[in-house]
């Protein structure tokens, strides 16, 4: 690490209060810009200057605390969004990535080398899952996907070279609810790390209060929330962070997927307002819960005790920020759910489109999208139906005129 800049207080993890407040957290930090601004400067430099030529060399050796060299190593820009994210989840800092896969990749191929293992959930993301089951036969790292909810197969699966657990907090497209304090018990004491991806649920679930040891998200979805970017996040220790931008060693460093900062700066506004979405995003997919409820529809929404996991959400969720904004229905098959989305769109309910976490409504039918690259076999032995839709619900001011929307398509379509 050429850089050490001054980190936010916050305490080690492992020892905050579950009382963590994130939208707090952020609130209380003081990044004044350049001449006082109240926004930070946005510091577009690709390279900085020294003063003497020893205290470019001492930077190269990691010996000149406060000085930044290069931007592919670290930025004033990304440095402010990176210890506001550290703040949320209550890491001691964090560094951001220009998507989140490459947070996600980063991630694991620092903690792993060849001949290593992982274990994983095999209902992940798509690109995740395309990146574990294809691309990392290349390095020799072997993976073994197993139903994270099963904690026998999970123990089971652990092997002597295994380095890494990895999760979503909450699945996709599934849904499922990862038990983040039980999948850390389970390898207390080992060098086994668990990796969450928490894209789905930020501030709702805050993965390094219940054990997680690295925290990794897509910013591109809720925490920048206008899908006018791609952008990623790793959160850890300081010295995890320090690892992947050494200037030898580190993946981050060497491999180079660092965040513009014109684009840190947009993220940083974006995350002032990340409670108060998260909060409308959970309220208005309650609201759709409780009207497919009624409606009879097969739906799936962790909020309501109709899911498999409310109870354990129930445990693990910090209560101000509601259930999260994803929901999902299943119309049993592909050719069932293209005309439901394409009437939707039509009739303005949102749009047909991957990605989530947008003020807009979105919806696409995984299994044939963001699910596409997990073969059809593992999609059937996971559970995941053609014709799942799932839904990223918006920031509707009217979300009744939503449902009615909704429900006029489903009904035009005689599927109630």
């Amino acid at each position: 690490m050429l850089l050490i800049f001054v980190t936010p207080n916050h305490k080690n993890s492992k020892q905050m209060s579950k009382k963590h407040d994130p939208a707090s957290a952020i609130q209380s930090l003081k990044h004044f810009g350049e001449f006082g601004g109240v926004n930070p400067s946005i510091t577009d430099s690709a390279t900085f200057t020294f003063m003497t030529e020893d205290e470019m060399i001492n930077a190269f050796h990691g010996e000149a605390p406060g000085c930044f060299l290069y931007s592919r190593h670290w930025n004033p820009t990304n440095r402010y969004l990176s210890e506001s994210l550290a703040a949320m989840e209550g890491t001691e800092l964090a560094w951001v990535t220009g998507s989140g896969m490459a947070a996600i990749t980063t991630t694991l191929l620092q903690l792993c080398n060849t001949g290593d293992h992982i274990i994983t959930s095999v209902t992940t993301y798509g690109g995740t899952f395309a990146f574990l089951n294809n691309y990392l036969k290349k390095f020799n790292i072997d993976v073994t996907f197993v139903n994270i909810e099963d904690h026998d197969s999970i123990r089971k699966a652990i092997r002597p070279n295994t380095k890494v657990l990895y999760t979503e907090s909450m699945t996709n497209p599934m849904l499922q609810i990862s038990d983040i304090p039980a999948l850390a018990e389970m390898i207390k004491g080992t060098d086994i790390k668990l990796v969450v991806d928490n894209t789905f649920t930020p501030m709702i679930i805050a993965p390094a209060q219940l054990g997680a040891d690295i925290v990794v998200y897509s910013m591109t979805k809720f925490i920048n929330g206008k899908n006018d970017m791609v952008a990623g996040a790793i959160c850890a220790s300081e010295q995890f962070i320090n690892d992947i931008s050494d200037v030898n060693t580190g993946t981050a460093m060497l491999l180079g997927p660092v965040l513009d900062p014109l684009r840190s700066s947009m993220v940083l506004k974006n995350l002032g307002t990340l409670h108060i979405r998260m909060q409308k995003h959970s309220e208005n997919a309650m609201y759709l819960a409780l009207k497919f409820k009624e409606a009879g529809t097969n739906f799936k929404y962790p909020g309501l005790p109709e899911h498999k996991n409310f109870e354990l959400f129930e445990q693990l969720r910090n209560k101000d920020f509601g259930y999260g904004g994803m929901i999902a229905i299943d119309l049993e098959t592909a050719e069932r759910a293209a005309p439901f989305m394409e009437l939707m769109q039509e009739r303005g309910v949102g749009y047909h489109a991957v990605s989530l976490g947008y003020f807009k409504t979105l919806f696409s039918n995984s299994g044939k999208s963001t699910s596409s690259e997990v073969p059809e076999h593992i999609q059937e032995e996971m559970g995941l139906s053609q014709g799942l839709v799932r839904f990223s619900v918006g920031l509707d001011h009217d979300i009744e005129r939503t449902w009615q929307l909704i429900k006029s398509c489903l009904v035009d379509l005689n599927y109630l």
